[in-house]
């Protein structure tokens, strides 16, 4: 780690040079492609001298030299340039030319990928004022070959590069990349219950993320099976990345460690087709697992006619279960993971996700949070939830969620969902990384596995039934009471909601009478008429209202009617139920109320017990039901996790309150004296 850290800092200095030239959010551009390239360099370095050899040996005797010169590199690239980042600096004044020279050397694999990075842009900034000679003797103090820093250093590197510039740019906490402790407890507890079957001679494994970053999940998945498991295993990676950059870092890493860097696409400067919601480009496929970080609290706008149309076709598509708001799209990878699960009768898949909060419990009964967690939990896809501990993550120091799916699930995990409490399980860094001050060491993975695969219930993991998150929302109603009273102030407030204006009715019945003047003049006569009178009773009310207008010769329109039962009704607990033409209670809006009553309960039971006792008149509002099942009430599904490990801690003694504050109380004196 010492040695991680020494690289990091040093590659850093460079960010020394271009202050000024560049603004900080644009350091990225300049130190990321020339970490990868400098990394290449370094790879390449001992059989530099022998491609070259073999190019000239058969460059116009071979059409395709491309196989040859890969096998000669050790490599999936190589480089047929004259140069390497220390000769290139042997001729200062024709640095930049050489430099394009140079990239233009490597293999077309590795040119493709920093046309992602755009990085000729930035060459033709840093030619002015011998910048580029500068930057490349800054890195040269840096050693990156592998016998001195391997894959998973290098990898440390690149992640605190990009936490750096993560903070520089200002990004969002949804915006994140994932540290290698979270990915460590993620690959572990994704392979754990397959170690009998990734262990078979010429096992074959897809394993897929859809917002991959720079393929730090990938990668580390993959070293975990080869490493722990099976050493032979034939392991296929596949990623989807929106960033442009991170993507081109994402094709590199796959080039370094000899894996496919077709398999990893998107990284398009149109976002719309980069984008995993909007553009699958691994549709039709399917994958034996899948891990994914994706982004969390970040909205979907860019998306939403692609989604909104793809979610029109209901489950043909891939969000048939519902939609998120459109302020945070994690559900919406969710689903998207589920539909590249591989079917039970192929073998099935399992899946890894990381979540904040809010896909737990957000949103009612009936909304699309609701209805995605009402789907998963139905299919029984969920098998376990771990609740990280906070300050986990570079830029936020929020608690995580780990959801693990699975349509395979053991006959013992069949229909129930373990939640794993692990928020007090880690150690503190020895220095903050950002908002990461804590990490998840060897022991807390270590308990952490273990509650996993012993799977009982304990003091940090519980076991439930996937329908003791269910709940069905009722619809409490309570009767409308209204009294009236024709005050002095009712009466004005009743001219201005009919908008009647006396000195200009006065006038217009003068100069030439109306039908309408007359008729404001007799609704006045009628208001008057009534000053001062109060009812308890609607249709008392009502009915007193209709005999004044008779008397002036009138039957006012229900709009009038409603307008003055409005103004000068109010609510009042004392006053008759309102009822409607058929003698029934009629609610009240604004005394409405919902109940969430778990599904294993009786509706009418837990009315009677939990509802009845404490208001009287109250009733279940029977026309409100669900649009599945058609039964009353509204289903919802949520998982309040914290609720579930809630420790009660009784409040302190008054007591000891009296002697803290006079302990205070003391100290504040003493210091008063010295003054």
């Amino acid at each position: 780690m010492d040695n991680f850290n020494q690289q990091t800092s040093m590659i850093w200095n460079i960010a020394d040079i271009l202050r000024g030239g560049w603004k900080q959010h644009e350091y990225q551009d300049v130190i990321l492609p020339l970490v990868v390239l400098k990394r290449l360099d370094s790879i390449l370095a001992d059989t530099k001298a022998k491609v070259l050899e073999k190019h000239n040996e058969y460059q116009g005797k071979i059409n395709d030299l491309d196989p040859i010169l890969k096998k000669t590199s050790g490599a999936a690239f190589y480089n047929i340039s004259d140069y390497d980042f220390k000769t290139i600096l042997g001729e200062p004044k024709h640095l930049a030319k050489n430099f394009r020279l140079y990239i233009n050397g490597y293999s077309k694999n590795i040119q493709d990928i920093f046309e992602k990075f755009d990085f000729n842009k930035q060459l033709e900034r840093l030619e002015g004022g011998d910048l580029l000679f500068y930057v490349i003797q800054e890195l040269n103090k840096v050693d990156l070959h592998p016998s001195k820093v391997d894959n998973y250093q290098m990898g440390h590197v690149f992640e605190e590069l990009l936490r750096k510039f993560s903070e520089m740019s200002n990004e969002t906490a949804g915006e994140h990349y994932t540290p290698r402790d979270v990915i460590s407890i993620m690959t572990e507890l994704l392979f754990s219950p397959d170690t009998k079957d990734l262990k078979k001679p010429h096992v074959i494994k897809k394993i897929y993320d859809p917002a991959c970053g720079a393929g730090g999940m990938l990668s580390v998945s993959k070293d975990y099976i080869l490493e722990n498991i099976n050493k032979e295993a034939d392991i296929f990676l596949y990623g989807q990345e929106l960033n442009s950059i991170t993507y081109a870092m994402a094709k590199s890493d796959m080039l370094i460690k000899g894996d496919n860097p077709d398999l990893i696409r998107g990284g398009e400067k149109d976002q719309s087709k980069a984008s995993t919601l909007a553009n699958d480009q691994f549709f039709g496929e399917s994958f034996d697992y899948s891990l994914s970080n994706p982004p969390y609290g970040v909205d979907w706008k860019k998306d939403k006619e692609v989604v909104e149309r793809e979610a029109s076709r209901g489950y043909a598509g891939r969000f048939g279960a519902g939609l998120p708001r459109i302020s945070d799209g994690q559900l919406l990878f969710l689903q998207h993971l589920v539909s590249k699960m591989k079917p039970e009768k192929d073998g099935g898949s399992r899946v890894a996700i990381v979540h904040n909060g809010s896909p737990l419990f957000t949103g009612d009964a009936g909304s699309g949070e609701s209805e995605i967690r009402r789907w998963v939990l139905e299919k029984d896809l969920l098998e376990t939830i771990v609740a990280l501990p906070d300050q986990l993550f570079y830029n936020t120091g929020i608690n995580t969620y780990l959801w693990f799916l699975s349509n395979r699930k053991p006959s013992e995990r069949k229909n129930k969902v373990q939640l794993i409490d692990a928020r007090s399980f880690f150690k503190k860094t020895r220095k903050s990384l950002g908002s990461k001050r804590h990490e998840i060491d060897a022991e807390s993975k270590k308990k952490i596995v273990e509650l996993y695969e012993k799977f009982e219930e304990n003091e940090f993991s519980k076991i439930f039934k996937t329908t003791d998150f269910a709940y069905r929302q009722i619809t409490i109603e309570r009767p409308l009471r209204l009294s009236f009273h024709m005050s002095e102030e009712k009466i004005i407030a009743l001219r201005e909601a009919l908008n009647i204006d006396l000195k200009k009715v006065i006038n217009k019945v003068v100069k030439k009478r109306t039908e309408d003047s007359e008729l404001l003049l007799k609704i006045i006569a009628v208001v008057v008429s009534l000053k001062d009178k109060e009812w308890n009773s609607r249709e008392v009310f009502v009915e007193d209202v209709l005999k004044s207008f008779e008397k002036q010769g009138v039957k006012p329109a229900q709009k009038i009617l409603k307008t003055m039962i409005d103004t000068v009704g109010e609510r009042d607990e004392k006053a008759e139920i309102c009822v409607d033409k058929d003698g029934n209670p009629e609610p009240d809006s604004e005394l409405r109320d919902y109940e969430n009553v778990p599904c294993e309960m009786n509706i009418k039971e837990y009315f009677d017990k939990e509802v009845k006792p404490y208001v009287p008149d109250a009733w279940i509002n029977e026309s409100v039901c669900d649009a599945k099942d058609n039964k009353v009430g509204i289903v919802g599904y949520e998982i309040p996790f914290t609720r579930f490990f809630y420790k009660y801690e009784a409040p302190r003694s008054l007591e000891s309150i009296e002697v803290d504050i006079e302990k205070v109380e003391n100290e504040l004196l003493e210091l008063l004296k010295q003054l």
